[in-house]
């Protein structure tokens, strides 16, 4: 075993391929295959501009409470690398990371490896090692070429296709479709959660003689009195109703294409499984609401135009009599005067921190001259994150409102300063209907 530790073997991981991302599956299925990775249990493989981690938390928490071990993979984490690997609800230790990244190491010879492709090799051999009852794998990057495509997916999920990486996967939806529908197969479902899919995403599946399941068509919700219908589509083609289910504290668009997507996976899971798991699902900066002293506080990784308008959707839904402000910081290849643009409405003042250490983030001057140019001048600037929160809850008072959003660092560095649990009082998740 070259390491011990598992921050020795993530330090040396980052270091061992050229480029950060390398699309393309040659080099990780060449490592699989001397592996012998041969998943024999169902997978599900997630892909999606937005709603990807969601759907991958709901099919857990849905299959858990059905009593199987489920094995979800994830990217990125937040605080813990332990959060990208989770069996049975528990992230797996750092022997075992330790010792499946030896064993990929081992296995590669002088193939390079990308971060990101250790990572999914790990994965697959943990789940394969663990013989979990079902996998879950999330798509880190576009679909076609990322590593876990190396997997046929019993059944693979689109959640929805919007505009982001545009460097590596188009500049509209059509090309990000194409891209996306990579991971359907022949002859297996792909349900698609997306209400309005570019043509390409159909085109390719209807191709590739995959079963296109679609939102709209063949599954779809509508509100109750008492909570919400779901009707959709069994493998037999017969109609299949749920009816007055509790709404999940996520997008419940996500929880509408998981409930279509368990219906193919091929293990019975009872109305009061997802009963359960709707409602006990958790997500993390997601819309993520604590408090602090009366002040409300949500956490949203929402960093595409996308994502902001669920944020933005989200907020107007729910109204506070004060007053509400953000803490803004975003990855600079992002569409961030699009964001500003439609975040605008929603705050009060804007303060602007630095993630110091991340050459990916945007300069904080280069934010506030965006925010000049659409006459936002309730602006603050800090020079460090931890400032950033403190100088936001100086100014605000019980009863309003603290929004930090941007990226999953944006959140990541929030949770570091507010893991002093002095002030904070409870942790829950906002319930979503949008």
């Amino acid at each position: 075993m070259r390491f011990t530790q598992l921050d020795d073997w993530l330090r040396w991981m980052e270091t061992q391929h050229p480029r950060s991302i390398d699309l393309g599956l040659e080099r990780v299925a060449l490592v699989a295959q001397q592996l012998e990775i041969a998943l024999d249990m169902p997978v599900i493989t997630v892909a999606g501009t937005n709603g990807k981690g969601s759907c991958v938390a709901l099919l857990s928490s849905i299959l858990g409470a059905q009593g199987y071990r489920v094995g979800a993979f994830t990217s990125p984490h937040l605080n813990h690398y332990h959060e990208r690997i989770v069996v049975a609800d528990n992230s797996v230790d750092d022997d075992s990371l330790c010792r499946a990244f030896a064993a990929v190491d081992n296995a590669r010879g002088e193939t390079s490896l990308t971060y990101f492709e250790f990572g999914t090799l790990a994965a697959l051999l943990i789940f394969q090692q663990q013989a979990v009852d079902v996998a879950i794998l999330e798509v880190g990057l576009g679909g076609r070429l990322d590593a876990v495509n190396i997997i046929d997916a019993d059944v693979a999920i689109v959640s929805s296709i919007a505009i982001d990486h545009e460097a590596w996967l188009g500049s509209d939806r059509e090309a990000i479709g194409r891209e996306k529908a990579g991971i359907f197969r022949s002859d297996r479902p792909a349900i698609i959660g997306d209400g309005a899919p570019p043509a390409s995403l159909l085109h390719y599946g209807s191709q590739l003689g995959a079963e296109l399941v679609c939102r709209g068509d063949d599954f779809n919700i509508t509100d109750s009195s008492g909570g919400w219908h779901w009707q959709g589509r069994a493998v037999n083609g017969e109609q299949v109703c749920y009816r007055d289910l509790p709404y999940p504290p996520l997008l419940v668009d996500n929880a509408a294409t998981v409930l279509q997507a368990l219906q193919y996976v091929g293990l019975p899971v009872s109305e009061s499984a997802i009963r359960q798991g709707l409602t006990a699902v958790i997500i993390v900066g997601r819309c993520q609401h604590r408090q602090y002293r009366g002040i409300e506080l949500v956490l949203d990784v929402a960093h595409n135009p996308a994502s902001v308008q669920i944020l933005r959707d989200h907020l107007n839904a729910k109204p506070i009599a004060g007053r509400t402000e953000c803490l803004f910081a975003v990855m600079a290849d992002k569409a961030i005067a699009e964001i500003i643009t439609i975040l605008k409405p929603c705050f009060d003042h804007w303060s602007l921190a630095p993630l110091l250490g991340n050459e990916r983030a945007a300069q904080v001057v280069t934010l506030e001259n965006l925010l000049q140019a659409q006459q936002i001048i309730d602006v603050s600037v800090a020079t460090s994150f931890a400032e950033g929160v403190d100088g936001a809850l100086a100014r605000l008072s019980a009863g309003d409102r603290l929004v930090v959003f941007g990226s999953f660092f944006t959140v990541a560095a929030a949770m570091t300063v507010f893991a002093d649990p002095v002030g904070i009082e409870t942790t829950v998740m906002g319930e979503s209907k949008l």
